[in-house]
């Protein structure tokens, strides 16, 4: 009789060990945490290593409207004045790891900026990404706001999946762009 009771116990133990792998499977597999969130009614600049989205009242710039340094941008003007701009670079560095893209791109910051640090940043398709904090004021240069106004500026920086970097800068006179909102933008990060 144990012979009988054995192997029905493994069959049991087996059954039950593939149903808790079966739920752990389809719960990983629910999960999207990582997924990259747009928020309806909201624009995206696509590029081959990373995409962005921006807010309605942002306008995506042309090939020639924009840097030729820039892959994409978004620009929100007020009364002929940029107030807010979203900018995305590929290859502005050769660096091996995200915190060496966060230093590169810390050095590309205007001299006089106020730069509250970097720390390490969730963004979609990454495992490794930094976040760049740091105020300036404007020049009142290139249509932008009146010079001496608060810009508070974000970069979020790594490597795409073909280990060349990126960086995310957005820009926006003081109380042009809610925290909200810049945490919306950072969460509709998809890097490929």
């Amino acid at each position: 009789m144990r012979r009988e009771l054995k192997p029905m116990k493994t069959r049991r133990a087996c059954l039950a060990a593939a149903l808790l792998t079966a739920v752990a499977l389809a719960g990983c597999q629910d999960s999207d945490a990582g997924a990259a969130a747009v928020p309806d009614g909201w624009g995206t600049l696509k590029t081959k290593g990373v995409d962005v989205s921006y807010p309605s009242g942002y306008r995506e710039q042309s090939d020639g409207e924009r840097s030729k340094y820039n892959a994409a941008a978004a620009e929100r003007t007020e009364n002929g004045k940029t107030v807010s701009v979203i900018t995305v670079q590929l290859g502005f560095t050769q660096a091996d790891s995200a915190e060496q893209a966060a230093i590169a791109a810390e050095a590309g910051i205007q001299m006089g900026a106020d730069v509250k640090g970097q720390k390490d940043v969730e963004l979609a398709g990454t495992e490794e990404a930094r976040r760049i904090d740091f105020t300036f004021e404007s020049t009142g240069e290139d249509g932008g706001p009146p010079e001496g106004t608060p810009i508070e500026g974000v970069i979020l920086t790594g490597l795409d999946s073909s280990d060349t970097t990126f960086a995310i800068r957005v820009d926006a006179a003081r109380g042009e762009l809610s925290d909200t909102d810049l945490e919306k933008i950072v969460k509709s990060v998809e890097v490929h």
